[in-house]
């Protein structure tokens, strides 16, 4: 699998990396697309070929999460966190359909996915997804959209596996002085 760009949201560990490319996620990852997307990471300081590599990957795999998840992290640390968000808006429909639940993430409720089982992967992708989602509002400014989706992790991960809390902190200490 492709070398990982970590970031906040939807960073994964080498194993769930594998499981990426399981038919949970979409089905199995092309040979030919993993290999661009390696080559992608390899690049990475040269935007233009790295960004080119994701391209070819995403033709061979349009909707697969390992690519998404390449774009995701490329733009994130490249600093081009608009792009990153697109992404993330992707991810999070991604998410929404191989979990069954409403397009809109505000509209899904905890009864609707096994949310608490941190071992089922798709609620665990949509839940991370949804956490990068927010995180990047927050950067971009966008402080109370990034709160509602704080607050729907939540309210859909109350015993905050996924560490939303420390988004909410955040957002609660902006604006506050240091004496607060």
């Amino acid at each position: 699998m492709a070398p990982a760009f970590e970031s906040p949201g939807l960073e994964v560990s080498a194993s769930e990396q594998a499981l990426l490319s399981d038919a949970l996620l979409g089905g199995g990852l092309s040979p030919e697309a993993e290999i661009y997307l390696y080559e992608a990471g390899l690049a990475y300081q040269d935007d233009a070929e790295a960004e080119k590599l994701l391209g070819k990957a995403e033709a061979l795999a349009p909707d697969h999460a390992a690519v998404l998840i390449g774009f995701y992290r490329f733009y994130f640390y490249k600093g081009r966190l608009r792009e990153a968000l697109e992404v993330a808006r992707r991810c999070l429909a991604k998410a929404a359909r191989e979990n069954n639940l409403p397009a809109d993430w505000r509209r899904v409720t905890a009864d609707q996915a096994k949310f608490g089982r941190y071992e089922e992967i798709l609620p665990r992708f949509f839940l991370f997804t949804l956490k990068g989602y927010a995180y990047l509002q927050m950067r971009l400014g966008n402080l109370e959209e990034g709160r509602a989706a704080v607050m729907k992790l939540l309210e859909l991960d109350p015993s905050d596996k996924v560490g939303a809390k420390v988004l909410l902190e955040v957002l609660n200490r902006i604006g506050r002085s240091n004496d607060d």
